[in-house]
């Protein structure tokens, strides 16, 4: 057994605090691309993403996407323009090839870097989105100032990822009953051209909810008034405090260096 959600920090947190350190930290780490500091925001983010104490088969699809997506990004950036990093570093140190494709030293260096970005904005995502009740998370972007509707659609779209998920197995499984195979025995290929088939049923289906959430809203005045009310708004406990100091040093580190490197890039080969 794990963990109990009380000795989880993470979970403490106000939905403001969570939305606010995920947000800073993806700037300052994308805008960066210094290798040490890309280091440093990698090991709070997967502190912070142990303290979730998530399990495998909760990540499970979603980390496999994201790999697959990352490793994709990452070859395409090199077949596209593989001197990139001979440009950026201002130096060129072949490692293998010649040519066109020749892989320098700088190259695979800022393919690094960018693959550092993806490994620690991962766990802070993941972290986020299940530890976040969705009415938490819409209070929370009220409170540092997005305008209440906005806050209350991105509260609505999380709400239907798990009714979205559920459809699509019930879709799946009355195909299957009809004698279409979908399941591990056929192959690759035929798996995502029929999973695609089960789009068209699902997309009117969430249509059909959309609607109805829609009148509902509609016919309770919703967005009438300039202001509302939360019910799930919380107060900054010292667990807040303490994260929001510690993200808004990791914030001034990554300002700090970009005088101290002279830019965005740590160039380690001057």
């Amino acid at each position: 057994m794990g963990k109990s959600q009380e000795n989880r920090w993470v979970t403490r947190l106000t939905g403001m605090t969570k939305i606010l350190v995920l947000l800073s930290l993806s700037i300052i780490g994308m805008v960066s691309y210094d290798t040490w500091y890309l280091i440093v925001l990698t090991v709070f983010a997967v502190l912070f993403y142990q303290s979730a104490h998530l399990k495998w088969h909760q990540v499970r699809g979603l980390l496999y996407a994201i790999a697959a997506f990352t490793a994709l990004n990452l070859i395409l950036v090199y077949l596209f323009n593989p001197a990139y990093g001979s440009q950026v570093y201002g130096s060129s140190h072949i490692l293998i090839g010649r040519g066109f494709f020749a892989l320098t030293w700088e190259e695979l260096f800022y393919l690094l870097n960018m693959l550092l970005k993806y490994v620690f904005i991962v766990p802070l995502i993941l972290a986020f989105l299940f530890t976040t009740n969705p009415s938490e998370l819409a209070a929370g972007m009220s409170r540092i100032g997005f305008p209440y509707k906005i806050s209350y659609a991105v509260e609505l779209s999380l709400r239907y990822i798990p009714d979205v998920i559920r459809d699509f197995k019930q879709i799946s499984l009355a195909q299957q009953a009809r004698g279409l195979e979908m399941s591990k025995k056929a192959g690759l290929w035929n798996r995502l051209k029929r999973s695609t088939q089960i789009l068209i049923p699902l997309v009117f289906s969430s249509m059909d909810k959309i609607e109805i959430t829609t009148r509902a809203m509609k016919l309770r005045r919703f967005g009438t008034k300039q202001r509302r009310t939360w019910y799930m708004t919380q107060k900054l406990g010292k667990i807040d405090y303490l994260v929001l100091v510690s993200t808004g040093l990791l914030i001034a580190v990554g300002i700090g260096l970009f005088w101290v490197d002279g830019g965005r890039f740590y160039n380690p080969f001057k």
